[in-house]
């Protein structure tokens, strides 16, 4: 292990036996171990260089679904036009334009030069490659279908990436009208009502309870002491709060009250059912045992409770018994999931089924989102003009009173 870490990285230019110019990057002790490596295999130098980059380093960057997609499909075509993995993988080090998973090819690829199987380099690279990824490739290795598996990977990243995408845009425009009441209501408090106070205490006389319970909460709001509590108390409770998320206890009972929530709820129970099913369909297409299968779903789930009911359907699993049954028992999965599992696993077509309940719930999930968009617009509207119409109204309640008093007067 130490003489890994004492190891420097070294791009490279050489002319192979086939007078074909190669680059990469490779890891070497030194650069004269290096040269007398290519020397050995007879490679024609042009230029080794030291590297910046460790290969060891592993948090140095973040490689994003759509990066893993584009790597995946071109790996695709490479492979199915009779490119070894070898050499695609040099072709993919020079077009990737991440430079972290640039640095993470050319480690996969030295350790595929010294033996180690494609699965094998990739595992190395758990922050880069999921478990889904890794099973699949491991899979087409022990079937020969590399091409195949790695166009269905791919397809299950876009499928999820998508769904992802979708569910957070959804939520762009209420969380913007959120702020930006956030926003008018802190210039509110800041900077006008101070000034209005200012008015009404020149006029003197007695102010409408509403008006002064809002320059109450302004004078508080703007004391020194309440905004060192306010920070105080969101930072420790931010802290706290992902204490309890890190622990296995606090993270189911924080997905067991998300699945509780009104109307978001049902629309998290959804895209958790969806991603199950997706997983589960592309991993069993693949040719992933199911203990195996399950392993993966469970994790990539993306709720502790639906992971808990997986895993506890595991153990029934390995002791013969039918997927559906345990499924049914956990209470999680909604009938019509199970029994078409129980189809699925009677006629031999288990994949097919669990193929249609991806497409049903991601089909029920885009529908819920659009739904939602339009539901949340409103509320978010009605919201905002309340807080602020509110303020503005108590505002205006000692002029009214005072062009009243004025009127009545004369």
């Amino acid at each position: 292990m130490k003489k890994e870490n004492n190891k420097n990285i070294f791009t490279y230019v050489i002319k192979d036996k086939g007078g074909k110019v190669v680059k990469g990057t490779i890891e070497a002790e030194s650069q004269d171990k290096l040269i007398e490596h290519f020397h050995k295999q007879e490679y024609l130098i042009f230029s080794i260089e030291k590297a910046k980059n460790k290969l060891n380093a592993k948090s140095r960057g973040k490689v994003k679904t759509d990066d893993l997609v584009i790597f995946s499909r071109q790996f695709t075509t490479l492979v199915e036009s009779g490119i070894s993995i070898v050499e695609s993988l040099s072709i993919l080090e020079e077009q990737v334009e991440n430079k972290y998973f640039k640095v993470v090819i050319a480690k996969s690829l030295q350790d595929v030069k010294e033996g180690a199987s494609l699965s094998g380099a990739f595992s190395k690279h758990k922050d880069v490659f999921p478990d889904i990824y890794l099973s699949m490739v491991e899979a087409a290795e022990a079937s020969g279908n590399l091409p195949e598996i790695l166009d269905r990977v791919s397809i299950y990243l876009e499928k999820s990436s998508s769904l992802r995408k979708k569910v957070v845009s959804a939520m762009y425009y209420p969380v913007i009208i959120v702020l930006m009441a956030i926003t008018i209501t802190a210039f509110l408090m800041f900077k006008v009502i101070p000034t209005f106070k200012e008015i009404f205490d020149s006029l003197g006389g007695a102010l409408p309870l509403p008006t002064q319970i809002l320059i109450n909460i302004s004078d508080l709001l703007r004391r020194k002491e309440t905004l060192i509590f306010m920070l105080a108390f969101g930072i420790i409770s931010s802290f706290l709060f992902k204490k309890i998320i890190k622990t296995s206890k606090g993270k189911k009972n924080m997905d067991k009250l998300m699945l509780k929530l009104p109307v978001f709820g049902e629309l998290i129970r959804k895209i958790a059912i969806a991603r199950f099913a997706r997983t589960f369909t592309t991993l069993v297409k693949s040719g992933v045992s199911i203990i195996k299968c399950l392993d993966i779903v469970g994790k990539t789930s993306g709720n502790k409770v639906i992971e808990d009911a997986v895993m506890e359907s595991k153990k029934f699993i390995q002791e013969g018994q039918p997927l559906s049954l345990p499924l049914e028992s956990t209470g999680v999965f909604p009938p019509m999931v199970t029994k078409m599992i129980s189809i699925g696993e009677k006629s031999g077509r288990l994949e097919a089924m669990l193929s249609k309940i991806a497409e049903f719930y991601e089909e029920q999930t885009e529908s819920m989102i659009g739904g939602l968009s339009s539901l949340i617009e409103p509320v978010v509207i009605a919201f905002l003009g309340v807080i602020v119409g509110g303020i503005v109204i108590s505002l205006f309640l000692p002029i009214i009173k005072i062009t009243q008093y004025i009127g009545g007067a004369h």
